[in-house]
């Protein structure tokens, strides 16, 4: 029985990515698992295999079946480094930029993004004021939101914390960690998303 599970650390090697990464795969219901009396998690070695499955069996190309992340940062440094990582993921991901809270919520209307991945300091509308206008609309119920912040969770709950189902990423962002929320995302729609 054994050789059918594997530790959070196996299958972070397997999946050829951050332990902390595979956590967030866990937590969010996109591989199965479960926790022994001591508090160590196992998770089926099926269950990676399946997660392994569903990322392969996600369409790279074009469409309607491209998934789509808009970027909301005013740093333009920042925005390169955020293009030239998703660049190198090859991940089926189609990624748009956005300098500021305004233009993000013009654009996030019209083409409805899969995932929001948001700066809060900002000046204008920011960050957080985007995530709670889109946490306000029912339609907008599947997007998956990232903050991506230097701010810490202390001055995070000054503003009124963040809402359940909101990831929390501190900068400088760990950039396998961020790569194994996306894939994450593109699973869950995949699971969604019936077959052809």
């Amino acid at each position: 029985m054994a050789q059918d599970v594997c530790t959070t650390q196996q299958a972070a090697s397997l999946l050829g990515m951050s332990v902390t990464s595979v956590q967030h795969l866990v937590e969010s219901g996109e591989i199965e698992a479960w926790k022994t009396r001591g508090g160590h998690r196992r998770i089926p070695i099926a269950a990676v295999h399946a997660y392994m499955t569903a990322i392969a069996k996600t369409p790279a190309g074009g469409g309607d079946e491209t998934f789509t992340v808009l970027i909301v940062e005013d740093n333009p440094i920042q925005r390169g480094i955020y293009e030239a990582q998703f660049a190198s993921w090859e991940l089926p991901v189609r990624v748009r930029m956005c300098e500021n809270g305004y233009k993000a919520l013009i654009d996030i209307a019209a083409m409805r993004p899969d995932a929001l991945l948001l700066d809060i300091m900002m000046r204008g509308i920011d960050g957080y004021e985007v995530m709670q206008t889109v946490l306000a609309y029912p339609e907008l119920a599947d997007v998956n939101i990232a903050i991506l912040t230097s701010l810490d969770r202390d001055q995070l709950e000054q503003r009124g914390g963040l809402p359940a189902g909101v990831t929390y990423f501190s900068k400088p962002v760990a950039h396998d960690e961020l790569r194994g929320y996306i894939r994450a995302c593109i699973a869950q729609k995949a699971r969604r998303t019936p077959g052809k």
